[in-house]
């Protein structure tokens, strides 16, 4: 029997991740500075009251190992709107707006050309935003920085923070079975298991194409089908958040279809099942690859570490289903329903005319115990 090539043996191993956010507990200790209010606990995070009519949301981001792939294809430019991507897709669960973006950038060393390409994402997906980037920071630390081609090391985080009102607030606290769960076309992997991907496709680590190549299914060279960034939902969600009640917002990024049992925590006796997947080619070849060189990647892999054509999805009551659609579409997503709220406490993928139960759940996360 072949192995089975995991997320976790190509080194993001989601089960110690768990076990170490259980540190981060330690941060209720600062909660009693929060002078204007009660820190209110989301599914996806905490949002904090500025005045009695307004709450911020403050997130960070790191672009991770996309930007090897960045300094593999030679091509910066569009790494930063990954980055920006990553932290108001994160933002807009809560129903924020977002407000401003601060960047910080440790790099081997800060070439002048090199910032400019950098830059040029970081606005490019600023202005998608409507979002303001009043700082950042470029720090050069060549003894910490390595890099695929010398001089082009970097690693790139993003920070940005937010306003909601508080009739505004995405709580995902009151979702019932039945519910309707609409999925948000991704632009393909987006950042998330870059890890398992590129170890799987490209020679350098260990796969089977030089960055340049057009394998069968794709109509462009590998390097850019990964290198693709993220797209920006921050447009149509807070335009549906203005014609429709929202029950709740994911953002299916890293531990992908995992992501929603979070949802669950907050609302006992609830899951999900989900029957409508249209992946890009650049998934099958990932898990058609894998065969050839490192073992079979499941499809409960997959559906644990990759979007699989879904980059963000909203619950609303199936009654208004339709017209959340519309909304969607009339802004510019591709907009479908992926599932539906179901009341067993299980996550189940039907997919290829099988039925997958993602088996372990990120944490014994719950409301009550933040």
């Amino acid at each position: 029997m072949p192995k089975r090539f995991t997320y976790a043996k190509a080194g993001v191993d989601r089960e110690v991740r768990a076990k170490s956010k259980k540190a981060l507990a330690l941060l209720k200790r600062t909660y009693k500075f929060s002078r204007l209010g009660k820190i209110v606990k989301l599914p996806y995070g905490n949002i904090f009251p500025l005045n009695r009519d307004l709450y911020l949301d403050l997130v960070i981001e790191g672009v991770g190992t996309k930007v090897l792939v960045a300094q593999l294809a030679n091509k910066y430019d569009t790494i930063g709107i990954d980055g920006i991507a990553l932290a108001v897709n994160d933002l807009i669960r809560s129903g924020a707006k977002p407000l401003a973006i601060a960047d910080n950038i440790h790099a081997q060393v800060s070439d002048p050309a090199l910032v400019r390409e950098w830059m040029k994402g970081i606005v490019k997906g600023s202005v998608e935003a409507e979002c303001v980037v009043p700082s950042g920071e470029i720090g050069d630390v060549p003894e910490i920085i390595r890099s695929l081609v010398e001089g082009k090391g970097f690693d790139m985080v993003v920070a940005s923070i937010g306003a909601v009102p508080p009739e505004k607030i995405i709580f995902g606290d009151n979702v019932k079975p039945g519910d309707a769960v609409i999925g948000l076309r991704s632009s393909g992997i987006h950042s998330n298991g870059v890890s398992l991907a590129r170890k799987v496709l490209f020679k350098r680590w260990g796969g089977i194409y030089d960055p340049m190549e057009v394998p069968d299914g794709l109509n462009r060279e590998i390097v850019y089908e990964v290198l693709e960034p993220m797209r920006i939902y921050v447009k149509p969600l807070l335009r549906l958040a203005k014609n429709c009640e929202i029950k709740g917002a994911v953002h299916i990024t890293g531990d992908a279809y995992l992501k929603f049992d979070r949802l669950m925590a907050f609302n006992k006796g609830i899951g999900f099942e989900f029957d409508n997947f249209k992946p890009q080619p650049i998934f099958k070849l990932i898990q058609e690859t894998a065969r050839q060189v490192k073992g079979v990647i499941s499809d409960e892999e997959m559906f644990k570490t990759f979007n699989m054509g879904w980059g963000f999805a909203v619950l609303v009551d199936n009654s208004i289903r339709d017209e959340a659609i519309g909304v969607l579409q009339i802004n510019g997503s591709e907009a479908e329903q992926i599932g539906r709220v179901i009341d067993s406490e299980k996550i189940v993928i039907k997919y290829r005319e099988k039925k997958i139960v993602l088996s372990k759940y990120l944490t014994s996360f719950s409301k009550f115990n933040i």
